[in-house]
This record gives structure tokens, sequence and C-alpha cells, in this order.
């Protein structure tokens, strides 16, 4: 799914505010109206490559005459050293829009390449890895395109989109005599059948009755391997397994191997580095 051109629109014009403010002083003082400018946006080290739907809002909101050239696309594997995009015209529009564009891009591509490590550390095996809902406010829609770059799947978007029965929904019902099955049976007559009911667990027991009750997916949270495949053989293929809580790049492979459906991760965007990323002006003619 690609980045609505409207939402990217909103996020960058937000950001651009941000920044300029009432203009770019430094810029304004010293470059001239009239000198133009090449740069190159270059890779410091390597990693997956995403945001560039967003280098290119952000230099034509700043000065429509600048042009934008992009060398490679986002989902890419770069080596340090590559130019991924020139851009080419007035040298005000250039610097000005400089900060944003490589904060917006550095952040997706460290997304970007922490995702594509987790996927690689599972390759081989029929599990899928997703992301959550631990995100930046206001960047969500961005961070989740940046995870489907790095090759993983996006979960809910928000609170709209699923049912997700998580530990304080099913304290709270407990506190009044309602249990995990009744909860699923409620939740159900109140969607329909065409949305999805997903039950946090956290027990082999639980994820039992969650799909005796009919949840599509059972979140088994913070299991260890050998409590997975219990509820995995508990389950018995009624409703699909994901496993979550506290999982890292050294614990990934053993817990994809018990046989779980998905793995969601919250550091693929709560806890991802941003990619070291530059833009470097280039006089004409050099």
């Amino acid at each position: 799914m690609d980045l609505p051109r409207e939402a990217v629109h909103a996020i960058v014009a937000q950001a651009l505010r941000e920044d300029i403010g009432q203009g770019d002083l430094t810029t304004l003082a010293v470059i001239p109206a009239d000198t133009p400018a090449v740069a190159h946006v270059v890779m410091r080290e390597a990693g997956v490559l995403a945001g560039l739907p967003l280098l290119q809002a952000v230099f034509e909101q700043v000065d429509p005459a600048l042009t934008i050239h992009l060398h490679v696309q986002d989902g890419d594997q770069v080596s340090a050293g590559t130019a991924v995009a020139q851009i080419t015209g007035p040298a005000r529009g250039l610097l000005t829009g400089e900060r944003v564009a490589l904060n917006l891009i550095q952040r997706m591509s460290g997304i970007a390449t922490t995702t594509a490590r987790y996927v690689a550390a599972v390759e081989g095996l029929p599990v899928r890895i997703l992301d959550t809902r631990k995100t930046t406010p206001g960047l969500r829609l961005l961070e989740k395109y940046a995870v489907r770059m790095g090759g993983g799947v996006n979960h809910r978007f928000g609170l709209y989109d699923a049912v997700m029965l998580k530990d304080n929904h099913l304290a709270l019902l407990a506190a009044r005599g309602i249990d995990l099955a009744t909860a699923v049976q409620q939740a159900r007559a109140a969607v329909g059948p065409l949305v999805k009911i997903e039950v946090e667990v956290e027990t082999p027991e639980q994820a039992d009755m969650a799909a005796s009750a009919g949840a599509d997916v059972i979140l088994l949270d913070n299991m260890s391997p050998a409590m997975l495949r219990t509820a995995i053989e508990r389950v018995r293929g009624r409703a699909l397994l994901e496993a979550s809580g506290g999982i890292t790049l050294a614990t990934i492979r053993a817990v994809a191997e018990t046989g779980v459906n998905y793995i969601s991760v919250g550091a693929l965007t709560h806890s991802a580095g941003a990619l070291d990323i530059a833009l470097d002006v280039i006089t004409p003619g050099s």
C-alpha cells in the first residue's frame, strides 16, 4: 500500500511550519536568492531505505523550482556511500528543507532497517513479523509504511479496525463477573462476523478458552518457547497465534521455531534508531 499523497502533504506541511516558522533566518541572511546548487542525498551507513516520497514532498513544498532525481526505490537495501537522490535548483530552498527531509527519511529508514533484521532472523520459517501501535503520535502512517518497506506486516492501524481484548479490558470485565469467553461473545455480537477479534492471554489454558469462545487471533503474551508450544497444542489450529512481549533479535528465532503464526515486535517502531543519511551540497560544475 502506497502512502496517500494528501496525508504526506499534510505531515510535511506541519513539519515545515514547525521548523521554518517565519523564515530561515540564516539562509535568507547569507545566501543570495539567485544562488543555484546541486546536492546529493548520501547513505552514511548501509540499510533499507524508506521515505523517498517524504523527501520529494519536502523540497516540492519548500520550492517547486527544485528538481529531485531518485536513484533507488523505497525498500531497497543500500550500501554505505551510495547517493540515493540528487536535488538541483535554488540553494535557498535546498538548505531550508534539508533538516526536515533528513529527519523524516532517517527515521523511516531506521525503522525499515530494524524490521529487515528481524525478518532476516526468521528466514525460512512460516511466520510473519508484525508491528504494533507503539508509534510516534502523528507519524503512525509513516512508521507503519516503513515497517512494510523492511518486509514486516502491519497489525492494527488503530483502535478502529479490529477488536483486541487486552489484559486491562479483561481485568475490568472480570471485576464485574464477566469471564473471557463471555467477553469474546459480547464483542462478536457487537461488531459482527467480518471484524477480527483478538484476545491477549498469559497461559496456554487461557488460549484454549479464547479459541473455544471463537477468537480469530490469540496473542500469547510473554510466554517461554515451552509455553508457546503447549498453547499451540491446546489451540489445535482453531485460531491464529501471535507471540509478543520482550522479543529481541537474540530470541526471535527460538520463538518462531515454536510454530506461531505471527510475532509482534514493538521495538520495530519504538526503539529503532535513525539511519545515518546526509545531504551534501556540491557547487555547480564541480
